[in-house]
This record gives structure tokens, sequence and C-alpha cells, in this order.
């Protein structure tokens, strides 16, 4: 079966101030009233069996996930009880499903992805699925076809071809390409063979548990005392011992970079990362000059701006342009729109002044 594994444990210091440590990013809403994670759900559950849906998230978090998906059930969940990045929480989840069904394809699908066309977001994915199932010693990836010289995603650089199947085409993974500086990102737009990569891994569970041994040895030796206790009243406790034990590192350094025998499928289905706040402007808003407002906000001469107001208090601009404003109960976020990223560096500074009641 197809199963779909929802990674729902970011911190998203970059959508700071709305995402907290408490109240991360993917459980606030952003683009309307329902939040990041209940979209990615509703959007994944139109192509995929409700119980074949499964959620990774921190223990810190269940409550508040559970309460926005009461559709899911407990054994639908996956649960880390410490921070220890990607490669632990995929690999968890990955055991569980795989103790369930050893069969069992899985995709990786972030819980703050913008996607435009649901429908071709579905179709390939899907294609995906049927690729593993006939060669399930391979992975495969979805890239996204650049439509502009984005700095902040890494990239993937297509190959040759491993083979087409009804006008799609599928490649081999020539290499992985971190995040370039804007020069280099202008010239993966204009060359074919880099895609963005958000992520979408799809895969067997039985050969990617495998190839932690391989790559991640540590950790396989915990999971594998954690596997004998799954389903048995010492699970959690053992979970807990064992996720002591691991070293973080993301599933890209682990395991994606290393492995062999990986395909890409580019895809175009208006796909954006919901990372900072400049990407809720871009995704939302009709053209660049156009105001985004959520909130009280009254403006003269205020353009291409963001203004996300969760206050009683009224937000007036004057002859600004490319702002965002964030405003909430105990802290007012400004800064322009070329510098969203640089909202990350805020939060580390929170942390560094020990201000921990802001975060």
């Amino acid at each position: 079966m197809f199963h779909a594994l929802i990674l729902a444990g970011g911190g998203g210091t970059r959508l700071w101030p709305v995402s907290r440590k408490k109240t991360p990013k993917q459980v606030q809403p952003f683009t309307d009233n329902e939040t990041l994670l209940q979209k990615t759900y509703h959007r994944i559950k139109k192509g995929f069996a409700p119980e074949n849906i499964f959620i990774a998230t921190g223990k810190q978090h269940f409550d508040l996930v559970s309460k926005q998906l009461p559709y899911i059930s407990a054994g639908q969940f996956s649960l880390e009880p410490l921070r220890r990045d990607t490669a632990a929480a995929i690999g968890l989840a990955a055991l569980r499903i795989y103790k369930k069904d050893p069969d069992a394809v899985i995709v990786t699908i972030n819980s703050d992805a913008y996607v435009k066309n649901e429908n071709e977001y579905l179709r390939i994915l899907k294609l995906a699925d049927q690729t593993v199932k006939k060669h399930r010693d391979h992975i495969v990836l979805v890239g996204i076809n650049p439509t502009y010289p984005e700095t902040g995603y890494g990239y993937i650089k297509m190959g040759k071809m491993f083979q087409e199947i009804n006008g799609d085409k599928i490649f081999y993974v020539e290499k992985f390409v971190e995040k370039p500086d804007s020069e280099t990102a202008k010239k993966y737009l204009s060359a074919w063979e880099y895609l963005w990569n958000p992520a979408l891994f799809v895969f067997s569970a039985g050969y990617f548990l495998s190839l932690y041994k391989k790559y991640l040895p540590k950790m396989h030796e915990q999971f594998a005392v954690i596997e004998k206790f799954l389903g048995t009243p010492a699970e959690e406790k053992t979970i807990e011992q064992e996720f002591e034990k691991i070293k973080p590192i993301s599933i890209d350094y682990g395991i994606i970079e290393k492995a062999e025998n990986m395909l890409v499928i580019p895809a175009d289905f208006g796909w954006a990362d919901i990372g900072h706040w400049r990407t809720v402007k871009d995704v939302l808003s009709e053209s660049e000059i156009d105001n985004l407002v959520k909130g009280s906000h009254i403006g003269v001469e205020t353009k291409g701006s963001l203004i996300y107001n969760f206050t009683d208090k009224l937000i007036a601009t004057a002859g600004v342009e490319n702002l965002i404003v964030v405003a909430t109960e105990d802290s007012i976020l400004i800064c322009s729109k070329d510098h969203a990223q640089g909202v990350k560096k805020i939060v580390e500074k929170l942390e560094g002044e020990g201000m921990e009641k802001y975060l």
C-alpha cells in the first residue's frame, strides 16, 4: 500500500513572531483560516486512504496536533520524545509503518508547503509510487521546475533519463546542490537540468530502513532495539532511552545525498515552501504591488507589503513599500521583504540573550 508520512515537527523560526516553540508554524494559519497542517492533510486525503496517512511530530506537540486532526487515530502518530532531526523522525515512522505493512511504499511530505494544482500533485505522487513498486531498490524524488532564482531552496541536478511513462520523463539524480547564491541561482533557472528540492521522497519502507544500516549504523542499532519493543508496554520507555543516544542529523545528509539508485520526476504543480513571510506574501498576492493584509490596518501610499495584525490595535502605514509588519500581543516584527530570511537571526539573538518569553 501507498502511505503518506506528514512531517509536522519543524520549528519555523523564520515565521516568528507567529511561529513559536509551543505553537510552531505548521499548527498556525497563514494563508487562510486553516492551519498549514490541516491544509496538508486535506490535500493528501484526496489521494490516500485515511488509514494510510501518518503524522510524525514531537511528543510535546501531540495534544495540539491531535486537536487539529481529530480524525487521525493514535496508531497513526509517530511521536519523537526529543528533537533529533529528520533522519530519526522519518526512520522511527518508517519502522512503525513497516511493522504494519512490510510491503509499504512511503512518501514523506512536509506540513508547511503550498500547492496550487492539487490534482497534478497527486498524479505525480501516484507515478512515483508506481515507479518504486517496479524498482524497489530505488528512491524516487519529486523535483520542481524553478520559476525564479530562489536562493533559499536546495536543488537537484538531473542526469540521464531513466525511463518515460506516458509522456512523463523520469531521470537519474546526478547530484544535490546546496542553497546557491543569487548569481548561481540565475544560472540554475536558465539550465533545464536543475530542480528545486521539496523533500518529497518516495521509497519502499524495507529498502529505506536497510540504508540506515549502511549509512547510519549507530542509528540503525538504536532502531533495532526500538523495533523489538514496538507494540509492547515498554515501547514508550524504550523509544525515550534510545532517542537519548541518537546523534541528530538530517535525512538529506544522513541518507539521501549518499544513497545510490536515486531517481527524480520533474513536476509543475505550483509548489512553494511557506518558510518565511515573503513566501506568504508571494503565494497569496495577485501582484508584487498588492498589499496582503490580515487584521486591522489603514494605509496611505503603501505598496507591496504584508501586514498581519493579530491584535486589537490598529496598524497604520504611510509612504512605505515592500515591508513586512507582523504584530502579536507581545511582539512586533518589521522588516523589508528582501530580508525575510533574516528573521531566523532575530530568533537566534533572542535565544542568545535569554529572552525565552518571546520564543
